[in-house]
């Protein structure tokens, strides 16, 4: 086992490789206060990319109905259940990763789901009695936990993959321009030790062709400067496909490294498990701390109330989520005219009519928007006219 820097650990970590950081890392931020769980994006994705033989219950991008929905079913309790009981002093995580825990002979602690885990992508969703013909982890009677929140997922192209380490053919990679993690399908002899080491589960098996398959994060695209199917596909705009650097090389006018990195409003998923996983969330604001920092970790309460009461920066650069199709590189802010002041739970709350505008790759500008959004008023004449 090599040593590596986890910095959503804060510490060092076992791991199988000597894993260097890429050039760039591609990251996808998720605002779960925006959901309404109408899948477009998972049509988008499925649509694009899963629609082949042995593909038919295959969900790159799903979305999951909280705390009692799950893809593959309990994929998220099974491991938590494994890996036991953890601590965290302040910021720094002081139990065992799934690298760490591994029993003798393997490399990662993990498990294998069953074929029909993968076939009822909903169920628990719309059962809070638990009354259904599957086995669900609702519990039978009313219970303290009758809340619910939309959890977007994807493969988050993690800085660790498990599915890496425990490849034993080395036909999976992670990507040195952009961090995104592959299957060479033409080495993959579908052993599944990737499906059994994912403890995210975005990794499955096609059992037409009898290898692995995943999410690419929509390389083609990102390669002509484009953001992913499922981002473009939001009707909520609230994802932003984007890249993502290093705590310690964080520049303050990229998007990602503000929310994640400067503000640290985005946070990952499961980060005790030792991945450092590169798509983060911002927590939603209803739910109960307790359980949400089980599944982002630390900084959840600083997280909630820096969305609940945003600082006039913050609320310009939550404009810029699928504002468009393009990856923004760069924002910049001008000052606009103060436009609301009120009290909100007993605190001044002031915005400003400030303008961000978006710059891409080569230093053009993308698109400006305003904090304010206008208002069209549509004549009269012709109401039900387009």
């Amino acid at each position: 086992m090599a040593k590596v820097r986890n910095w959503q650990l804060g510490r060092e970590m076992d791991y199988p490789y000597d894993a260097d950081r890429p050039r760039r890392q591609f990251t996808m931020i998720m605002d779960t206060n925006k959901c309404i769980a109408c899948q477009s994006c998972t049509i988008a994705c499925k649509s694009t990319w899963t629609w082949g033989k042995g593909q038919e219950f295959m969900l790159w991008n799903n979305i999951e109905t909280k705390p009692y929905g799950f893809y593959p079913m309990g994929w998220d309790v099974n491991i938590l259940g494994l890996l036991g009981e953890q601590e965290w002093t302040d910021d720094v995580y002081t139990g065992q990763t799934v690298f760490e825990a591994a029993p003798p002979g393997e490399r990662v602690l993990g498990w294998t789901p069953a074929e029909e885990d993968w076939s009822h992508p909903n169920i628990g969703e719309d059962e809070p009695t638990g009354n259904a013909e599957e086995t669900t982890h609702i519990p039978g009677g009313r219970h303290s936990m009758m809340w619910m929140y939309y959890l977007q997922r994807i493969c988050n192209h993690c800085t660790y993959p498990a599915c890496v380490a425990a490849c034993p053919r080395q036909a999976i990679y992670k990507r040195p321009e952009d961090g995104i993690v592959l299957v060479d399908q033409e080495r993959c002899r579908g052993y599944q030790e990737c499906l059994t080491a994912c403890p995210y589960k975005k990794t499955m098996f096609n059992l037409e062709t009898r290898v692995s398959e995943k999410c690419i994060g929509c390389y083609p695209k990102l390669e002509e400067g484009l953001q992913t199917q499922c981002t473009t596909a939001c009707i909520g705009r609230l994802r932003l496909t984007n890249y993502l650097s290093a705590p310690e090389d964080a520049d303050p006018s990229k998007p990602a490294d503000f929310l994640v990195h400067v503000r640290k409003l985005a946070l990952p998923l499961y980060p005790q498990l030792g991945l450092e996983p590169n798509v983060y969330y911002i927590p939603p604001v209803h739910v109960p701390t307790r359980y949400l920092t089980q599944m982002f970790g630390p900084g959840v309460d600083e997280a909630i109330e820096r969305y609940s009461y945003p600082d006039r920066e913050l609320l310009a650069v939550l404009q810029l989520f699928r504002r468009s199709n393009l990856i923004i590189y760069r924002y910049e802010i001008k000052e606009g005219e103060k436009v609301y002041e009120a009290t909100l739970r007993g605190r001044k709350v002031t915005m400003y009519n400030d303008t961000v505008i978006a710059y891409g790759q080569n230093g053009k500008e993308i698109f400006r928007t305003q904090v304010e959004e206008p208002v069209h008023v549509r004549s009269n004449k012709h109401a039900n006219s387009i």
